[in-house]
């Protein structure tokens, strides 16, 4: 029953992006209206006016730039033309050092929070202050203080991954069942312990939900974040090929990005079904 339905899941969703191409290509194809031009206002005009070609490139040019990508996804050509691949490489390196950052912080800081309501009634005010700004209002600070724009866009990938990770890592523990506690304590059970056989992997698929969430606003927040530093990573370019008016190179961009998010995605979603039980 569930293979029949992956299939038909999978059949739809063919059929779906062939029909999303199919609009596309008919939509971007030359309209065969000719402009008679002299041959100067035709150069500045280019071939929007002069062929009666559609300014928006289709599938079939997509496809062409992209397989040129991936043929040489790691040349170097100085500063602004470096391939996808390093672009890439650098934007996933921040993400990752960002994401990591907030690990190493949230989770132990919502274990302590969870299970203590003093700890959670002291930090609340300060959590439900800081958890709204947005993480791109941090960068003029960070460039300030940090002077550095590489580690300025990796503070606010750890700004914007804390959050979501404290407070599903907070949740995760104050909900853990007090009969499974009380079975802890009265086997003499001692606290470090029972955070670790009993709390942690209860409330694992919390905290896995709350990382989840929070690889995918890191992955959203990274784009920005490199369109305001500058220099390297797939948002850079994506404002750098718009500043060549490069369209195509533009949607190659969005659509990497697309894929490199699911895989991110995908990756804590196997996680957290490893970790999570039926009670």
């Amino acid at each position: 029953m569930t293979s029949s339905l992956r299939l038909r899941a999978g059949l739809v969703s063919i059929v779906l992006l062939a029909a999303f191409l199919g609009v596309w290509h008919l939509a971007t194809r030359s309209t065969g209206a000719t402009t008679t031009m002299s041959p100067e206002y035709a150069k500045l005009m280019g071939l929007t006016a002069t062929q009666g070609k559609s300014a928006m490139p289709g599938p079939l040019d997509v496809g062409a730039k992209l397989w040129e990508h991936l043929r040489r996804p790691f040349y170097d050509n100085g500063p602004n033309d470096k391939g996808l691949g390093i672009q890439l490489g650098y934007s996933i390196a921040r993400v990752g050092l960002g994401y990591l950052l907030a690990v190493l912080v949230a989770i132990p800081l919502g274990f302590l929070i969870g299970m203590s309501p003093l700890l959670s009634k002291a930090l609340d005010p300060f959590i439900q202050v800081l958890k709204p700004i947005s993480p791109l209002a941090w960068m003029p600070l960070a460039l300030y203080t940090i002077k550095d724009s590489s580690i300025s866009a990796i503070f606010v990938i750890f700004i914007c991954s804390i959050w979501p990770m404290l407070l599903n890592t907070v949740f995760g523990v104050a909900s853990v069942r007090k009969e499974w506690i009380n079975v802890a304590r009265t086997l003499e059970v001692g606290t470090v312990r029972r955070a670790f056989t009993v709390i942690l992997p209860a409330a694992a698929p919390t905290i896995l939900t709350g990382m989840r969430i929070s690889i995918g606003i890191a992955w959203l927040v990274i784009v920005a974040a490199e369109m305001l530093v500058g220099g390297t990573g797939i948002g850079y370019f994506v404002w750098n090929e718009w500043n060549n008016l490069s369209i195509t190179n533009v949607i190659i961009a969005i659509l990497l990005i697309g894929i490199i998010g699911m895989l991110l995605d995908q990756i804590l979603a196997r996680f957290t079904r490893l970790v999570t039980f039926p009670e």
